[in-house]
């Protein structure tokens, strides 16, 4: 049951559609999201979908040699791990167990994670975690080196579409029990980009204003205490213009407005408006950069050589799981790492100077 100033419960938002009350996409999204991942760990194989942690142990392993190597230049300094959205705990045992081999060990382990079925399941990887609700509970007397891995894309989104009479927020409406989405009925020109404003009769826009007020947190957070954030999502870099938002269900595509709370709802992250947002916040921006490019840049291609070497009979079951992180065909390209640090802090690691 949701806390009283918390999202419906499913039934709840069904009701309040089927009563008429005016509900946004971004209100569905929240409110099935919560349920969904209040009651379930929706990861690995017999769950709905599978994130690059649970493919294999070299995604944490990179991550942690990036923290490593970011703490090391800095200085060494005191620092939190911090991780949010952190799933079962996987990157997070495999980032430190290799930033422990570099001598880098954090004060402690902040969990930010709503989830009771998730929490239990990081505590079993991480027994030392500390969990909060949200990022405003997290120390504020030290620096944080923050991880953040498909965490963006779960966050609830707007939807804005072009009609004859100009810009309207989608809405959702029951109709003989079936939930879809249509134009509302309040103009929202000021909602939308000037650059996709004349775009075509139909035209869908995203925006994310939940994400961006999160990373802005976080900015604050960096640039007064010290530390680092960096961000790996699928998404694209904006403005522009379309419907990302989807639904997994048992690793399949399913119906985005059907059983709401019992499938995974995200939507691609427009880096652009993480970027806009960090930098209001006061730090500087590396990225973004796909995901495969800053993996080999982070040396998992040496990774893969000592670990096929230590067990040649897993040297093919090895290289297919690099494979699916890095080629561009898989996850390689469509997937992306963004970083922000504070200007007095070293820049972050593999992103040769690339920035938003």
């Amino acid at each position: 049951m949701p806390l009283p100033d918390g999202p419906p419960t499913p039934a709840q938002l069904i009701g309040d559609i089927a009563a008429a009350r005016p509900v946004t996409v971004a209100d569905y999204m929240a409110a099935a999201n919560s349920h969904y991942y209040a009651t379930r760990d929706p990861l690995g194989a017999a769950g709905d979908f599978t994130t690059a942690p649970e493919i294999s142990q070299m995604f944490g392993e990179m991550i942690g040699i990036w923290i490593a190597d970011l703490w090391t230049r800095a200085g060494r300094p005191a620092f939190r791990y911090v991780e949010l959205g952190p799933g079962r705990g996987t990157l997070a045992a495999d980032a430190l167990r290799t930033m422990a081999r570099f001598g880098c060990h954090p004060l402690g382990i902040d969990l930010v994670e709503t989830s009771p079925a998730l929490r239990a399941a990081q505590l079993v990887r991480l027994p030392a975690a500390v969990h909060h609700d949200e990022i405003d509970a997290l120390a504020q007397d030290v620096p944080l080196l923050i991880v953040a891995n498909e965490f963006f894309d779960a966050l609830p989104i707007h939807q804005y579409i072009r009609t004859p009479d100009g810009w309207r927020e989608r809405i959702i409406l029951c109709r003989d029990g079936v939930l879809s989405a249509v134009a509302g009925d309040v103009p929202a020109e000021a909602a939308i980009a000037p650059a996709l404003r004349d775009e075509a009769e139909g035209t869908i826009v995203e925006t994310m204003p939940a994400a961006a007020a999160i990373m802005q947190r976080c900015a604050f957070r960096l640039a007064r205490q010290g530390g680092a954030m960096l961000a790996i999502d699928y998404g694209y870099s904006g403005p522009a213009a379309g419907d990302t938002l989807q639904a997994v269900k048992a690793h399949r595509f399913a119906n985005t407005f059907a059983d709401p709370g019992e499938v995974d709802l995200t939507a691609h992250v427009d880096f652009s408006v993480l970027a806009h947002a960090a930098r209001a916040g006061g730090v500087a921006v590396a990225g973004p950069v796909g995901q495969g490019a800053w993996l080999k840049r982070m040396g998992i291609d040496a990774r893969l050589e000592a670990l096929a070497a230590a067990a040649p009979t897993r040297a093919a079951e090895l290289r297919g799981q690099r494979d699916r992180l890095v080629n561009a065909d898989a996850m390689g390209d469509l997937f992306k790492a963004i970083a922000f640090t504070p200007h007095h802090w070293p820049a972050p690691a593999g992103f040769a100077g690339e920035t938003q």
